[in-house]
């Protein structure tokens, strides 16, 4: 185990309010979005999705790091958060599976860890003030140099983290032998979707964000793949035209987190920044044409403006899922081709795991499309 600091340490926001706590590790004050997430379990996967790039993460959950963490269960090859706060890291784990301790690896990752912070207020604090910016920091109260950091850091509005977080080389995953083949793009895909994938018979070709439309093509996959990610989806002005000109070729698609607003963009509908997002595993989503309620795991901060009723701008995309807390759009459907997705996640590990025969649906619609062709 890693030694336990004891140096004071503090979370600024960018409101001006301060909360104190334990620093452990000492890389330097880095600024970003502060945001909370519900998750009780599974926060080795949410500290290393790419999706959290460029945000501080408050785990809502009192105590993290009971049962250490592994090597198999990462969504990327490495820590992806630009910090974390907990209410209590436990000083010991016990768990069959792991490799070593959650503080050891997120401090060789050089990832700061506020301990000691009054998680339930600061989580209050955000849900009614909505998310915002933060620095975390060494000492009782921030010097001026620090406020000054905290003030040029960027808004996530406006920014393109997936081009940031893509793989920069295309690269396969699976049975090079399977008979299915799904080009994925890769916005900070997790590997859990890869992982998915390869237990329903399909060889993956993953691919760089601002990969074209014309490459994708000529690989002449069975379906394509709209993978989850960080940043404003507007920011990504590459992908809209892409998105249509592989849709519109009759290739079945599929989007799940920031590939669903993509999807939803488009196609002609807009995106809204949400006060604070839904973040955590136990996000309640009715199925519109069944009556079904899907418990369901989420991280994202931008939604795509709509409601049951549809996507205004986007007459061809039909709603198929909303959420329950909000009614903000959890689902759309293309109305003529073979695309679909969703905002929340199927793939989630550790769980819920109620809407993973979505990757079935997926495959139903490919081998349906190769058929007719």
């Amino acid at each position: 185990m890693a030694a336990v600091a004891t140096d004071p340490g503090f979370l600024l926001l960018e409101d001006g309010t301060l909360f104190n706590g334990r620093l452990h590790g000492n890389p330097p004050p880095e600024g970003a979005e502060v945001v909370f997430t519900t998750n009780m379990t599974g926060y080795q996967e949410v500290f290393s999705d790419p999706s959290y790039r460029g945000q501080i993460v408050v785990m809502t959950t009192p105590q993290i790091g009971n049962y250490g963490i592994n090597l198999e269960d990462p969504e990327s090859s490495h820590a992806q958060v630009a910090g974390v706060v907990v209410r209590e890291l436990s000083p010991t784990y016990s768990n069959w599976r792991a490799d070593g301790d959650l503080l050891s690896w997120l401090l060789e990752a050089g990832v700061p860890i506020l301990e000691d912070v009054d998680t339930r207020r600061l989580t209050k604090h955000l849900r009614s003030s909505g998310v915002m910016r933060g620095i975390i920091g060494r000492g009782e109260k921030p010097s001026m140099q620090i406020v000054a950091q905290l003030e040029s850091c960027p808004s996530m509005e406006g920014l393109d983290l997936a081009s940031v977080v893509s793989t920069d080389a295309q690269y396969e995953w699976g049975d090079a032998n399977a008979q299915c083949h799904i080009v994925a793009y890769d916005f900070g895909i997790k590997r859990n979707i890869l992982r998915l994938f390869e237990a329903t018979g399909c060889r993956v070709t993953i691919v760089p964000a601002t990969t074209t439309a014309e490459e994708v093509l000529a690989m002449h996959p069975d379906g394509v793949f709209l993978s989850n990610g960080p940043g404003d989806p507007d920011a990504v002005e590459y992908a809209p035209a892409m998105v249509r000109a592989i849709a519109n070729s009759g290739t079945p698609m599929f989007g799940i987190c920031l590939g669903h607003q993509l999807i939803g963009l488009a196609f002609g509908g807009e995106t809204t920044k949400m006060p604070y997002g839904h973040r955590g595993g136990n996000h309640p989503v009715l199925d519109v044409a069944t009556g079904r309620v899907l418990i369901t795991s989420q991280n994202h901060g931008f939604a795509v403006k709509g409601d049951e009723a549809g996507i205004p701008g986007a007459p061809d995309l039909e709603v198929t899922h909303v959420n329950l807390n909000d009614k903000s759009v959890e689902g759309i459907r293309h109305r003529a081709l073979p695309v679909f997705a969703v905002q929340y996640h199927p793939e989630a590990a550790p769980g819920p795991h109620d809407a993973q025969p979505l990757f079935r649906q997926f495959l139903k619609s490919v081998q349906e499309t190769a058929r007719r062709g």
